[in-house]
């Protein structure tokens, strides 16, 4: 599993023209599952991301978790995150999980956040998304679960 994590003021997902998610102070996450992603891994890496403190505190050092600086969550699900670039010029994306495992357990991820008190926008999976976010920062993770 791989995220992507950007501090946001705000961001948003348009699918067919209309607004589906929005947030104000929060996390934009990118969210790639493949096939060895296991509900143990989404929770490790959920877990990692609920308290990541990467918001300021009141002497400007990034000390605060989500829960801290009361932010939400915008979650895309983003199988490109599993490009394979090595050959030629055009991606190879067989790492990325097939749809079905992978839409499982990107909505498992979703929903054990929630569980865990925060609120939780998401887009749709498989769909044609545009995202808009102002990132704060900015600030950009990347997590791997093969690392955590």
């Amino acid at each position: 599993m791989k995220t992507v994590i950007q501090r946001v003021s705000e961001a948003s997902v348009t699918i067919d023209g209309s607004v589906h998610g929005a947030i104000g102070t929060g996390f934009m996450i990118l969210v790639g599952i493949r096939d060895e992603d296991t509900e143990a891994d989404v929770r490790k890496m959920a877990d990692k991301i609920m308290k990541l403190r990467i918001f300021e505190d009141a002497a400007g050092k990034m000390n605060l978790s989500l829960a801290q600086a009361e932010g939400a969550i915008l979650s895309i699900s983003q199988f490109t995150l599993y490009a394979d670039c090595k050959k030629g010029n055009r991606p190879s994306f067989d790492k990325a999980g097939k749809p079905e495992h992978a839409k499982k357990m990107y909505l498992y991820f979703n929903e054990y956040i929630r569980s865990q008190g925060f609120r939780v926008e998401e887009g749709i999976f498989g769909a044609e998304m545009k995202v808009r976010l102002l990132n704060d920062g900015p600030v950009t993770i990347l997590l791997d679960s093969d690392t955590l």
